[in-house]
């Protein structure tokens, strides 16, 4: 959405470069994201669904998966309405919907980063067979904490569609926050402070679980074979590529989005100027963190082995399909055999 959309004291024919940022350039890097994204976690959808769901790192990337899914689907109205098409009716629905969607699944990918950053902790950091470890790491306190976490999200965004109820116009449709009741834009208010607060407490949970990680694995590392440099990378570019992704996407816009907050208060003394250049910086990051969609597939191809077996798999059984037609022993593809295990191993675990 465009300048105004946030601040009434913008004009709406804004020509500068951070106009032509957030109308023009930002919405149609959207449709390229969702060119890109949607074929991706299709794909990812199609095998990880095909993985049983007998861990808890499986039940949360697979809901990572959803996620991503929910995001990618609201790109195409994102965009369109920032482009100007569509009409103020396109305005509005974003207003009142696709926006909602937009936030909840960010924040859904987010929570579900930091419960695999929590499983990881436990199955790496902690002594086997303790009774929490145990219970942190089965797939049906996995399905509990996602069902919660999704139900908590549900809660939280509920409300900011359901009062964004006044009815629509060309003039009203610029502002979102013109569409809700009073008690909207206080429940709007307080659901950003929710979700900012969730953020910055999966990035403590995210910064405590992997120094742990990192210390015990080059305490473990010390005391093996020299030789085992291989097996060190590997395990460090499984482990770790969350961690990046989530520094790359999401601590940029979560950065801004505290003084673009606090610019948006009433009587706040930032003057018009520093209110539209927060917006520009606001609404850049917040692409960076739209671009998390097409990052995951990354992340599930290098925490999870059976995800990467399954993926080669299809991709060399086509090939060989497609070549020669051979079959493997029992009548079953070879694509077919590559589904079958059932566990999700990271690098550190397949040792």
């Amino acid at each position: 959405m465009g300048p105004l959309n946030v601040s009434g004291h913008l004009p709406v024919n804004q020509s500068d470069v951070s106009s032509v940022l957030t109308r023009q350039v930002l919405p149609s890097l959207y449709f390229v994201v969702c060119a890109v994204g949607a074929p991706l976690n299709g794909a990812a959808a199609w095998i990880f669904f095909r993985v049983p769901s007998d861990s808890a790192l499986v039940v949360y990337l697979k809901n990572m998966v959803v996620a991503d899914l929910l995001m990618l689907a609201t790109f195409p109205f994102r965009a369109a309405a920032q482009l100007g098409l569509g009409g103020w009716r396109l305005q509005a629905l974003t207003c009142r919907y696709t926006s909602v969607l937009f936030y909840s699944s960010m924040y859904a990918g987010i929570l579900f980063m930091g419960l695999i950053s929590l499983e990881r902790y436990v199955k790496i950091v902690r002594p086997p067979g303790s009774a929490w470890g145990h219970v942190l790491q089965s797939a049906g306190a996995a399905r509990v904490l996602a069902l919660l976490g999704w139900g908590l999200l549900a809660l939280c965004a509920l409300p900011n569609a359901a009062l964004a109820g006044r009815p629509a116009d060309r003039e009203t449709s610029r502002r979102c926050m013109r569409l809700k009741s009073p008690l909207g834009v206080q429940w709007h208010r307080a659901s950003t402070f929710f979700s900012v607060g969730l953020f910055w407490l999966t990035a403590l949970v995210l910064a405590f679980c992997y120094s742990s990680i990192t210390r015990r694995i080059y305490r473990s590392y010390r005391r093996v074979s020299r030789g085992s440099d291989d097996v060190r990378r590997k395990s460090n570019r499984s482990i770790f590529c969350l961690l990046a992704v989530f520094l790359v996407c999401f601590v940029p816009y979560h950065v801004c989005r505290v003084p673009y907050t606090l610019s948006q208060m009433p009587g706040s003394a930032f003057s018009r100027g520093s209110r539209f250049l927060l917006f520009q910086a606001k609404e850049a990051t917040l692409f960076l963190s739209a671009v998390n969609v097409c990052l995951d597939p990354v992340i599930y191809f290098l925490m999870c082995r059976r995800f990467r077996e399954s993926l080669l798999g299809k991709l060399l059984g086509r090939g060989r399909a497609l070549g020669s037609g051979e079959r493997t022993s029992g009548g079953r593809t070879s694509e077919q055999a590559v589904v079958k295990p059932s566990r999700c191993l990271t690098q550190e675990e397949d040792k």
